[in-house]
């Protein structure tokens, strides 16, 4: 059986872990409110780094895409002198070839035209056909030989 003295030792003990468990509570319930009011400031500064750091990755966006025009624009600028020079290779290459050949270079053709259009005229206007205009000259070009 408990006497007197045991209940005596035994109340400072409840109290004191009364006191404990009573400080432990209000720490807890104090760590809510203070928790809440840091968690409410912590995304009141998430907030702000977010719109400073979109803002800049949009200005870095910006001047990435301005550069990559920039550099399209220039890339193309080349591509086309490029081009230019390789058609007018390809084009001295195909007229060498065609005059080897004998074929009639585009001065002498529209020369040809002209001379034909002209006899074409005084055909039609009725003029002698016994009068030649002009000396004739070889139908084609020989072939350059190569060797």
């Amino acid at each position: 059986m408990a006497t007197k003295d045991d209940d005596k030792k035994a109340d400072p003990i409840k109290d004191s872990a009364q006191q404990i468990w009573l400080a432990g509570l209000g720490a807890f319930a104090k760590m809510q409110q203070e928790g809440s009011k840091a968690f409410e400031a912590l995304v009141k500064d998430g907030a702000g780094m977010q719109k400073k750091t979109q803002q800049a990755a949009e200005e870095t966006l910006a001047q990435a895409q301005s550069r990559m025009a920039g550099l399209a624009s220039e890339l193309g600028t080349k591509t086309a002198a490029g081009w230019g020079k390789l058609e007018n290779i390809f084009e001295e290459r195909v007229a060498r070839a065609l005059a080897n050949l004998g074929y009639p270079s585009i001065e002498e053709f529209n020369a040809l035209r002209e001379r034909v259009e002209a006899l074409e005229a005084r055909l039609q206007a009725g003029a002698p056909q016994d009068e030649p205009a002009e000396p004739p000259r070889p139908r084609r070009r020989t072939p350059r030989s190569e060797g």
